[in-house]
């Protein structure tokens, strides 16, 4: 599966600092240091629906890892993947009758298509769920083999048991992780299973869905979490540096994916960083398929919005942080866009040098994106008040908000 195409970082000059984020698993910052190629797994869509500005808000965050990553000129080995087999899936194109093979590829190519547009550098592997499979099988039956996982009426399930380090990631109790088990595509009331929270590994062939030879463990298809798992550790291997998704990904998905991958390679941690993103909402409720109560980015851009105003109402929050999408909030990012390019427009201004490196100081901080749109906001204001005579001034800001923002002016 391919990915989409990058667009053009513009060199800075000097060099930025390393990054200090938000660590789930510790539950405060951690100092990154990657050697000199840096390793990233970001979860990615389960394509039966456009990209919405919950995922925008996401996949915005772990840009902008990657781009302070560059800009301390590392290289950056990034992976994603797509979900293209998952009941949600198969339930929509049941819905809408249609083929899901074709359902995932429309979804998955509109997805390509917004990232894009909104200069979200692309990974460099991409990989769907179903390419994976033949890797998936024998790690599935490896973890057997291993006394981790146990059939029940021909799926496979991972026993949690197995991993002394489980519940490390998302560090809730047993209650809460039954309860977000059950929200969250699990199913912790099922009779016969070793623990309520053992998650599948292997679907055993129902009739008709699709289904692969899964040798040994017989025709299926595989779960949700040994999907990235297999991903992962073929493309990044074990001790990367910042495994990466939504903050609905903490648990289940992040704290079963470590413990399949710890358990595999008897090694600890799966990685350096557990990095969440908050939740962006509409009308008081978190955006999710199931409620329908969505924003789509190509419809923003279907309606005209300039993606680089989509990007900087994004920026405007930190990615942490639980946010309302509302008209204000759109327009308010179209209002500084147009300022800040008013303010590069002109052919000097104040000195720019030291706004560089403000804007490289808030994203080492934890990713302080809003903290960086402040900074560029008084040099524009100084700009409009009584502008300068550096003629570098403005090619360099504008440079270094493509560079370290995403946004070309």
């Amino acid at each position: 599966m391919h990915a989409w195409p990058a667009s053009e970082v513009p060199a800075l000059p000097g060099q930025g600092r390393d990054l200090r984020i938000h660590d789930t698993a510790t539950g405060g910052p951690v100092t990154l240091d990657p050697g000199p190629v840096a390793r990233l797994y970001v979860c990615g869509i389960t394509p039966y629906d456009a990209t919405h500005l919950g995922h925008a808000a996401t996949y915005n965050a772990f840009d902008l890892v990657q781009r302070v990553w560059l800009d301390t000129k590392r290289q950056v080995h990034y992976v994603q993947n797509v979900t293209d087999v998952d009941d949600p899936l198969l339930e929509r194109a049941q819905r809408d009758d249609v083929d899901w093979v074709a359902l995932a590829e429309k979804e998955t190519a509109l997805f390509r298509e917004d990232m894009t547009a909104l200069r979200m550098l692309p990974p460099r592997h991409y990989i769907g769920a179903v390419e994976a499979i033949p890797g998936i099988v024998p790690l599935v039956e490896r973890l057997r083999e291993l006394g981790a996982a146990y059939e029940l009426e021909g799926d496979v399930y991972f026993s949690v048991e197995s991993d002394p380090h489980f519940g490390q990631v998302s560090r809730l109790d047993a209650a809460a992780m039954r309860l977000l088990s059950a929200e969250r595509g699990g199913d912790p009331d099922r009779p016969g299973k070793k623990n309520p929270l053992d998650p599948m590994l292997w679907m055993a062939a129902r009739e008709g869905e699709p289904s692969w030879d899964g040798g040994s463990l017989g025709r299926g298809r595989p779960g949700w979490h040994i999907e990235c798992v297999a991903i992962a550790l073929d493309h990044l291997g074990m001790g990367f540096d910042v495994q990466g998704g939504g903050s609905d990904l903490a648990f289940p998905h992040h704290e079963m994916g470590a413990s399949h991958a710890q358990v595999l390679t008897g090694e600890f941690p799966m990685a350096k960083a557990y990095v969440h993103a908050g939740m962006v909402a509409l009308h008081g409720e978190k955006m999710s398929k199931s409620k329908g109560n969505l924003v789509f980015v190509s419809q923003l851009r279907r309606d005209g919005v300039d993606p680089a105003a989509i990007r900087l109402a994004l920026l405007a929050h930190h990615y942490r942080a639980d946010w309302e999408w509302t008209d204000q909030v759109l327009a308010d990012a179209q209002a500084r866009l147009g300022r800040w390019r008013a303010a590069v427009s002109r052919p000097d201004g104040p000195p720019a040098d030291a706004l560089v490196e403000e804007i490289r100081v808030a994203l080492a901080a934890d990713l302080d994106a809003p903290a960086a749109l402040a900074a560029v906001d008084r040099w524009a204001e100084l700009q409009d008040a009584q502008g300068g005579t550096d003629t570098a001034a403005p090619g360099l800001v504008s440079r270094a908000v493509d560079a370290l923002l995403g946004v070309a002016l």
